[in-house]
Parts: structure tokens; sequence; C-alpha cells
């Protein structure tokens, strides 16, 4: 596939937002809405252009919209240099002469799922990131380490995972920066959708490994004063771009502040069971006003439902999707009223908790099962009633992450990220027939069927 690159080269300023522009009807979950920021370097954003034309029919669109219908019957949607150009009810949207028309029948047009926890956008042969060098890394890069149209990346968008977050690991308090990025492109060039797309911070768990005496007190403490060495170092840019101070050091640890603190990206954390979620909340956008959402939000963080709905935080769970009784997991977690078998995600629903969704930490579990942590969501009481385990795999992710103005569903104005699948997601009968990304053809099962 020939693909035609239109790069733009972006500075930031105060009155430079283009690049973290959100459509005025979207708002960030759990944090202020995005603001301009005071950077000095370049951004560069770069977007795939297509030049194909073509207008798809079928008898059940899913856009997962925000505003309006989210299922047209007897739909077409129409697509043009990659961006969805209209989308609407067949005799009410005028195909235009010159276009392909694709007619799907019965097989369901949706918006390209999105996955906010991945360890597989790098080498094969391992992660190629190492964060486990200081107890809290913030200045280490997931995106040095891309490694575009790799094999599972190839799966994941036969399995209609368009979009990832790719990030550091867990072994440190602060692994480093994640970056969002595309599955089904082959140069870095592509498949960047934002760089930094969040910074990873773990809690519990895994950090403790780090060395002996490395314990949840020890850990609250580092990474509390982490971040605020990075917030005072945001300030410092921000008094030198008002013209109240000197111009600073740069400093490459803490670069990724100066997103942070204006909510230009969010913290991904590494969260789970009761105690660490609370910490999480509390002190991170509780006291540091940080941007936050829980990634992972397991073993009996659900509890906490009613406060993350008053702090409107988002939460992306999984793998783990059930509470077993396990006494040893319990004893381990001081989670002491889960006894029998308890869904995640339909506790948080019925909490209140909006904005759901549903990762993988691939490869723990392979990138393609996706869809399997929203099903067995459904099987233990999620209620799907209004599509939420549709939404929680395209239009949640993707506001989580502040790049819903671009991706996760079928609205105009936003790049041609397009499944055809038989039917809903969370039916693991259901399978992928075809991928657009940004317009391109992508993935054809009948050509060649990987997943």
């Amino acid at each position: 596939m020939k693909l035609s690159l239109l790069t733009l080269t972006v500075g930031l300023s105060l009155t430079s937002t283009a690049a973290f522009a959100q459509s005025k009807d979207s708002r960030a979950v759990g944090v202020r809405p995005l603001e301009p920021v005071a950077y000095e370097a370049p951004l560069r954003t770069t977007r795939v252009t297509s030049e194909a034309k073509f207008a798809i029919l079928s008898t059940k669109i899913v856009t997962c919209a925000e505003q309006g219908d989210s299922v047209i019957n007897n739909g077409v949607l129409l697509v043009n240099a990659g961006m969805i150009e209209a989308v609407g009810r067949q005799g009410e949207i005028v195909i235009p002469q010159g276009y392909e028309i694709i007619d799907v029948g019965d097989n369901w047009v949706t918006p390209g799922m999105i996955d906010l926890h991945s360890h597989v956008g790098g080498s094969l042969n391992g992660n190629d990131l190492n964060d486990t060098v200081f107890l809290t890394n913030p200045g280490l890069r997931a995106s040095a380490a891309v490694t575009a149209g790799n094999s599972n990346l190839r799966r994941a968008l036969a399995s209609g995972v368009t979009s990832v977050l790719y990030i550091p690991g867990s072994g440190s308090n602060i692994g480093g920066q994640g970056t969002l990025i595309k599955t089904g492109f082959d140069n870095y060039e592509s498949t960047e959708i934002r760089d930094p797309g969040s910074m990873k911070l773990a809690q519990a768990g895994n950090p403790e490994r780090f060395a002996w005496g490395v314990n949840r007190s020890f850990m609250n403490w580092h990474t509390r004063e982490t971040l605020k060495r990075g917030i005072a170092y945001a300030q410092s840019w921000e008094d030198f771009a008002a013209g109240t101070a000197e111009k600073p050091e740069v400093n490459i640890q803490f670069e990724i502040f100066r997103w942070l603190k204006p909510h230009a990206t969010q913290i991904s954390a590494h969260t789970q069971m009761y105690q660490v979620v609370l910490q999480s909340l509390m002190r991170v956008i509780g006291e540091l006003k940080m941007p936050l959402f829980i990634d992972h939000g397991t073993i009996g963080a659900w509890k906490l439902g009613p406060l993350i709905k008053e702090m409107d935080v988002a939460a992306a769970i999984g793998p783990r999707n059930v509470d077993p009784p396990s006494r040893g997991m319990m004893n381990w977690s001081q989670n002491i009223e889960a006894e029998g078998w308890r869904g995640n995600a339909v506790g948080y629903q019925n909490a209140g908790v909006a904005d759901i969704a549903f990762n993988t930490d691939a490869p723990v579990m392979p990138q393609e099962e996706l869809t399997l942590q929203a099903t067995i969501a459904v099987r233990y009481g999620f209620d799907d009633s209004s599509m939420q385990a549709m939404r929680g795999l395209t239009i949640i992710p993707a506001r989580i992450a502040g790049i819903n103005h671009r991706v996760g569903s079928l609205e105009v104005g936003k790049e041609a990220d397009i499944l055809i699948m038989t039917g809903h997601p969370a039916d693991q009968r259901t399978s992928i027939e075809r991928v657009w990304l940004d317009g391109h053809d992508v993935y054809n099962a009948a050509i060649h069927r990987e997943y």
C-alpha cells in the first residue's frame, strides 16, 4: 500500500491550541478541560491522506456517537480523503458521482476499537524498554521503541483494534511516557496519534519487586515527590512564558509535566485493589490536581464507585474482569468482603460510573482478545442494553485519552477508522470482515483472514 504523507509542523505557544483542540461538545474525564500549554519545541502532527472516495451501505451502522443516534438502520456512510464525510439513512444521504459503493448487507459498520493498555507496539523479541532503572522514570519514552506494523499489531488490526496506548511496564512507580498509535501502518510517522499519549503510573503489585524495602508507604511518598517536582518544573516554564521568570534549564525527566499540568495528556494509573485506587484518587487528583484515569481498577476497587463517580473519573477495566473467591487473593488485597464471583465492570456501573472501557494489558492477554474483555463483563452482569459494551471499546476509551475529536465514533469530520463485523463485538462468534484506517483499506478477510 502506497501512502501519501502530509506532515504538519506546529509550534506551540500560549495562543496556539490546535494540537490539543477538541470538539466543543467533548469533555475530558476526571480532569479540567484541555488548555493551551507553553511549549517552546515544535510538535509534529502527521496525517495519512487517502484519495479514496466510497460509500458503505449497511442495514446497521453503529456510530457510537457522543450525541445523536448511536445506531442508524439502513444507513450509508461516506468517506472522502480519509475522513468521514456524511452518515445517515439511505435515501437521506446523496452519494456523489464517482464514489465506490460497498454494500455490506446485514453486517455491522462500527468505529475501530481502542485499547488503552498495550505493550505490543514494539519489538517482538522484547519490549525494548527498561522502566526499572529508577523507581520513577518520567522521562522514558515508549515512542522510541515502536515497531510499526509488527505481527502483534497486524493481528490486533485483524481483530478490529485500530488504536492502542503503547506504554512502559509496571516494574517501577513511574515507568515513563506512553504513545497513542494506530495499528495498521508500517512507519512511525503514520501510526502516531499523539505523543506523549500518557504518563504510566504503577502502584502496588509489581513495583514492590524493584528493590528490598519498596513497600506502599515509600512508593506513595516517592511518587508524590516526583509529581510535585514535575509540577514545579512545568510551572517554571509557564512563568517564563508569561514573562515573570528567567528561562529554566530543560530537564528531559520532567518535560512530560509541561503536558500534564495543563491537562494536554493524562496519567494512566496501573492501580488496583481498594486501598491503592483510593490513594491514586486522593493523592494524584484530589491533592495534586493531575489528570488521571484508572487502569485495571480490579480486586475490589469497584467498591470505590461512588467516589469515582463524584470525582468524574473514568476506568479502563481488565484483563482481570472478575474478582474470584480466592482466599489468597482476598488476604493479599485485604478485600475481605469479596466472597463469591463478582464482575468488576458491573460494580462500577451499578455505582453510576459513566465511562467504563476495557483493556487487555497485551500480551498478558493477546491484543486480538480485546472484545473478550467486554464479553466477560457482560457475562458477569454488565448492562449492555444501551450498547455500553460497544461504547466501552470505542468512544469511551477515545474520550478517556482525549482523542475523541479524531477517533472512536462514526461522525462527520472524524478519521475514517471503520470496521465491518458480522455482529455484536461482545459475541465471540462475531468476526471482523474488513477494516479501513484513515480511509485506507488495510484488511479484507475475503482476501486473507488473519484472525
